[in-house]
C-alpha cells in the first residue's frame, strides 16, 4: 500500500498471493437500505467480473442513451474480482431494462426493483468479503496465523490504509495528477496522465504515451487501445483544442481535464490526500492505533468531532470502538492535531512542500477540497477463517470507504494490490 509503511501485529505474515482466479475475491455491498418496489427510480443488483464500477456505468448510460448524470452508485468496486453492487438509474421503468444484460460485458443483472429515492456514493455500511490467498506454505498452519492476527485486529482495529486501487496498480499516479492540480499545474496534471509510461504497462500502452510525450497527439489517440477510455476523452479535447486554435493553452488543458467524468477528476485531489494520509497513519499507529496521545482529534462513529472529553473516558469509548483517533487528509479548512502529533502532521506538510491554502486549487475550485480528519483504524467484524488445499479461506466484514488489502497486509506481511 502506497506510502503505508507500519504494521500494528508482530506476528510473522502467512504470505501468499491473492487474485490469481476472480473467483478467488469477492465483495459484496452491505447497502443502508434496500428498494422499496415503488417509485420512480430504477435499482439493479449486478453482478460483475473484470470490471471497474464506472465503466460498467458509463456503458449502461451509453447503451441506453441516458446521461450520465442519471446513473448512481454507492461504491467503486474493484476490477479484478467478482462484486455484487447497485446501481440506480433516475425516472426509468424496469421494463426498458429488459434487453440491457445481452448488452454489458461480464456484467449479470440480479434483481431489477423500483425505489423512492436515488442512490448516492457513500450510502452504504460497508462491504462483505471472501478471499482465498493461495500459495502459502502450511495452509493449516497459515490458517491458525491468519486467525490469531484477525483476533488481535477485531481488538485494536486495523490501520486505516488507503489501497493500491486509490492510486492505481502498475500505473500508481492519480495522486501525482493530484499535486500537480493543487500547484496549479493543469498542463502538468494532463501530461502526467495521458503521458509518463510506467514499467509494468504493457508495451503497446508505452508507445502510446511515449507518442503523446513526443507532441504527436493524433497518433496517439489512434494507437490507444478502448481500454484507455479516460486518456482518449482528454485527447479528444486536446485535438479539437489544437485544431481550433492552432496551440494548446491553458485553457485547453482545463478543458481537458473537465471531458472527464467528474468521479475520476475528482478523484485526483483525492488521491494526493490519501497519499499524505497514509504516511501520516504510519506515523500515528507507531504511538499506538488504539491510544488517545495528547493533542489527538477524536471523532465518533458519524465522523464528527468530538471537541470536550476527559482521557480515561475517551480512551474506554476508543477500546469500545464509540471514538477514534484521527489522521488529516490536508485541506483548507482541515484543523491540525496538537503537541507531538500536530508536531508529525506538520512535518508531512513541509516535506512535500505543500501548504494547506493549496488545497484550494484556484484554477479548478471544483476540484478543491476543505479536507476532513479520518479515523486511523476501522472495525472488522463476521471474521471466518479455514483453509483449503491450495490456500487460507476468511471472509470479514468491514465499513464503507476501507480496504480488504488493508487486513490482508497485516495477515500476509508482503505488498498486496
Amino acid at each position: 500500500m502506497l506510502n503505508a509503511e507500519t504494521y500494528i501485529t508482530p506476528q510473522k505474515g502467512i504470505g501468499g498471493s491473492i487474485r490469481n482466479k476472480y473467483e478467488d475475491f469477492y465483495v459484496e455491498e452491505i447497502p443502508e437500505t434496500l428498494p422499496s418496489g415503488t417509485g420512480p427510480n430504477t435499482w439493479i443488483l449486478i453482478e460483475k467480473v473484470s470490471r471497474n464500477t464506472l465503466d460498467v456505468v458509463l456503458d449502461i448510460a451509453r447503451e441506453l442513451h441516458l446521461s450520465r448524470k442519471r446513473m448512481g452508485f454507492a461504491g467503486m468496486k474493484d476490477k479484478a474480482a467478482i462484486t455484487r453492487q447497485w446501481i440506480c438509474i433516475s425516472n426509468i421503468k424496469p421494463d426498458e431494462l429488459s434487453d440491457l444484460e445481452e448488452l454489458l460485458y461480464n456484467v449479470e443483472i440480479l434483481k431489477i426493483a423500483q425505489n423512492e429515492k436515488k442512490l448516492r456514493i457513500g450510502q452504504l455500511v460497508g462491504n462483505k468479503f471472501r478471499i482465498l490467498i493461495r500459495e502459502t506454505a502450511d495452509p493449516k498452519k497459515d490458517a491458525g496465523t491468519a486467525q490469531e492476527i484477525l483476533t488481535q485486529l477485531i481488538r485494536s482495529g486495523v490501520p486505516n490504509y488507503y489501497g493500491w486501487q486509490r492510486f492505481g496498480k502498475n500505473r500508481p499516479n492519480t495522486h501525482i495528477v493530484g499535486k500537480f492540480l493543487i500547484k496549479n499545474d493543469l498542463k502538468g496534471a494532463v501530461d502526467s496522465y495521458i503521458g509518463n509510461p510506467y514499467l509494468k504497462e504493457a508495451n503497446h500502452i508505452k508507445v502510446a504515451r511515449e507518442l503523446y510525450d513526443e507532441g504527436y497527439h493524433q497518433e496517439a489517440y489512434e494507437s490507444m487501445p478502448s481500454g484507455m477510455r479516460y486518456e482518449k476523452m482528454m485527447l479528444r479535447k486536446l485535438i479539437k483544442e489544437k485544431k481550433n486554435k492552432g496551440e494548446l493553452t491553458e485553457e485547453s488543458y482545463k478543458k481537458a481535464l473537465l471531458s472527464l467524468p467528474k468521479p475520476l477528476s475528482r478523484m485526483f485531489v483525492n488521491a494526493f490526500q490519501s497519499f499524505l494520509f497514509n504516511k501520516a497513519v504510519s506515523e500515528r499507529v507507531k504511538m499506538g492505533v488504539n491510544h488517545y496521545i495528547e493533542g489527538d482529534i477524536i471523532i465518533d462513529n458519524e465522523e464528527h468531532l468530538i471537541h470536550e472529553f476527559q482521557e480515561d473516558q475517551i480512551q474506554e469509548q476508543i477500546m469500545n470502538f464509540e471514538a477514534h483517533p484521527t489522521a488529516p487528509l490536508f485541506g483548507t479548512k482541515v484543523p491540525l492535531a496538537e503537541g507531538v502529533v500536530g508536531v508529525m502532521e506538520r512535518r508531512i506538510l513541509v516535506q512535500e512542500k505543500i501548504e494547506l491554502e493549496d488545497f484550494k486549487v484556484p484554477k479548478m475550485p471544483k476540484l478543491g477540497s476543505h479536507g476532513l480528519r479520518r479515523a486511523i483504524r476501522f472495525k472488522i467484524w463476521d471474521v471466518k477463517v479455514d483453509y483449503k488445499d491450495e490456500g487460507v479461506l476468511m471472509e470479514f466484514s468491514i465499513p464503507k470507504g476501507c480496504y480488504a488489502t488493508a487486513v490482508l497486509r497485516e495477515i500476509m506481511k508482503v505488498t498486496v494490490y
